[in-house]
């Protein structure tokens, strides 16, 4: 008699399994008509329910823990094997995709089922953790999940309150939770392998290269300028074009400036996300304008030089018009790199599933920053249909997601400690 479990898995593919455990967890929201599941919230907790009722499904524990992540174990060859952890997030923007932190929990859930239905068990436990903060969305913080498992939550966090005055203390009592419990949940070092997230790129260079998946090699530095301009507001009849100190006109100077400069160097992005024009009449030349720039890099010496050459840049074309320039940073944030050798290691069971192999930045921030204080840490990307993330028309396929769990189960039964344990 053929084994049930192997006749499932020859009939229903991974990635099928994959794409119907994430429409389901889609259905659970907070908003009617859209997916906007934030951080405590009732549709985290129906979320949290479910998915430690898919766990039991196949006999292994999983829980809440004490800042509100899902917690899963598949025991290794021996009870006290250290773990490698595999993880992502399941809160979302409002209105979110389907696919933006779910996938990672999802494939972590659908790699250990796998294996329970084989009863493969290996030298070392699988640890699955659903990050129930990772967007930031409701409380002006964000990874607060991933930061308690490893011992970096800021207990002054607790003090945080959202758009309604709950404090986050508030919200994990309400949700279950004891947020009294939270430094007990930090792990050692000792006992954590590592990290691995798969998650969707959220950005198009795998679709322009035509691959389902990509190794990540490192999570982007960011730093966030503040910009204002002033010039003299005056008459749009009567200022001749040669005697105005035009803010509008300086600042789009400025904008040419930051993009040809982040153009002409690979790896690095600026973007002028929002601005503004005083007084905004359309009979007045704008004295003020306030704008905003964000710079990224894998590599933190030439996000730094780029943010020099910008306020050199600036600077020099606010002198030539006239106008009087304030630079100020809002964030800096150094880049995360992944783990070499598990880059190689998640490289070669790319090779070894026949797709060729992409190595490839990560603009967005994610858990995996977190972990990376703790052990080392690797990422897998999924192609998503036209790089569109934070939005309903996000999209990935179900042969994509179906390589891409071959690709996590390879990697995992493959994975070699990076450092002794």
């Amino acid at each position: 008699m053929s084994d049930p479990a192997k006749t499932l898995s020859a009939v229903e593919t991974l990635g099928a399994r994959v794409m119907a455990r994430l429409e389901a967890l889609a259905a659970l929201t907070d908003e009617p008509g859209a997916l906007t599941r934030l951080y405590l919230s009732p549709a985290h907790r129906r979320a949290a329910d479910t998915l430690v009722g898919w766990f039991g499904e196949f006999g292994v524990a999983a829980a809440i823990d004490a800042i509100g992540n899902v917690v899963a174990r598949y025991d290794g060859e021996t009870p006290d094997a250290p773990t490698l952890t595999i993880g992502s997030h399941i809160d979302t923007v409002r209105n979110a995709g389907k696919y933006d932190g779910n996938l990672g929990v999802v494939a972590g859930l659908v790699a250990v089922e796998e294996l329970a239905r084989r009863g493969e068990r290996l030298p070392f436990a699988i640890e699955i953790v659903a990050f129930g903060d990772e967007e930031g969305v409701r409380f002006p913080v964000t990874l607060s999940g991933s930061r308690a498992l490893v011992g970096a939550f800021d207990p002054l966090s607790l003090d945080a309150r959202d758009q309604d005055g709950v404090s986050l203390r508030e919200a994990l009592v309400a949700f279950g939770c004891d947020p009294a419990g939270i430094a007990a949940i930090a792990r050692k070092p000792e006992d954590v392998l590592g990290f691995l997230e798969v998650h969707i790129e959220q950005g198009p260079v795998l679709e322009a290269e035509n691959l389902p998946v990509g190794i990540v090699t490192a999570i982007n530095g960011a730093t966030r300028l503040a910009v204002t301009m002033r010039g003299v507001a005056g008459h749009a009849g009567t200022v001749p074009m040669a005697l105005r100190r035009d803010a509008l006109a300086c600042a789009a100077a400025g904008l040419v400036a930051i993009e040809d400069l982040a153009r002409g160097q690979a790896d690095l992005v600026a973007t002028v996300g929002r601005i503004e024009a005083k007084p905004g009449a359309v009979n007045v030349i704008p004295g003020e304008v306030r704008f905003t720039i964000d710079v990224r890099s894998p590599d933190d010496v030439q996000r730094k030089a780029a943010v020099a050459q910008i306020r050199e840049r600036l600077s020099a074309i606010a002198s030539e018009r006239g106008i009087t320039l304030d630079i100020a940073t809002t964030h800096e944030a150094g880049a995360c790199a992944c783990d070499p050798a598990i880059i190689a290691q998640v490289e070669d069971a790319v090779v070894r599933q026949g797709v060729r192999p992409l190595r490839l930045p990560s603009g967005a921030g994610h858990d995996t920053m977190a972990f990376a204080a703790l052990c080392p840490v690797g990422m897998l990307f999924v192609r998503c249909a036209g790089g569109i993330s934070h939005n309903p028309l996000e999209q990935i396929t179900a042969a994509d997601a179906d390589v891409a769990m071959r690709v996590l189960l390879d990697a995992i039964r493959h994975f070699r400690p990076v450092r002794a344990v």
